[in-house]
């Protein structure tokens, strides 16, 4: 899937967020810069607004490791593992110890070593134009054999 620009990044965003359940969670790959901050402001304001909640200010959770922002009792928790070096940094977040009353997005998970079963990874990446992606969105799990490029 190509995305060509800003907008096509919020459509995307928004239509994964309405596919998406609580319990779920995506891991985001991609070179500094490419866009994973961005998709996840679109899905998380697109949340906030489906449900009458005023819009987030959607940082890069770079150095605070993780967001955490409340949607109607649930959470949307916004992780960036970037600044982590190695896999007991991880293990000491607790990241998937709770599971059911949120959806993770999770920037830079190469460190972790045993994934979630269901879960969704994109992985954007620079195309030769200048405002434009190339995303991979593969599914694991429940989201095997789900189409994502018809979203």
């Amino acid at each position: 899937m190509e995305i060509t620009s800003i907008r096509d990044t919020k459509k995307f965003s928004e239509n994964l967020s309405e596919i998406v359940k609580f319990g779920d969670v995506i891991f985001l790959y991609g070179e500094i810069g490419v866009g994973k901050t961005t998709f996840t402001r679109f899905f998380i304001n697109h949340q906030e607004n489906k449900n009458k909640i005023k819009k987030s200010k959607i940082l890069s959770p770079t150095f605070n490791i993780l967001y955490d922002y409340e949607i109607k009792k649930k959470n949307i928790l916004h992780y960036d593992l970037y600044r982590l070096k190695n896999y007991n940094d991880i293990l000491e977040l607790g990241i998937f110890e709770k599971t059911t009353n949120s959806i993770k997005i999770i920037e830079w998970p190469e460190l972790i070593k045993k994934k979630p079963s269901n879960r969704i990874e994109i992985y954007f990446k620079y195309s030769d134009l200048l405002d434009s992606r190339k995303v991979k969105i593969i599914g694991f799990g429940k989201w095997k054999n789900y189409k994502f490029d018809e979203i």
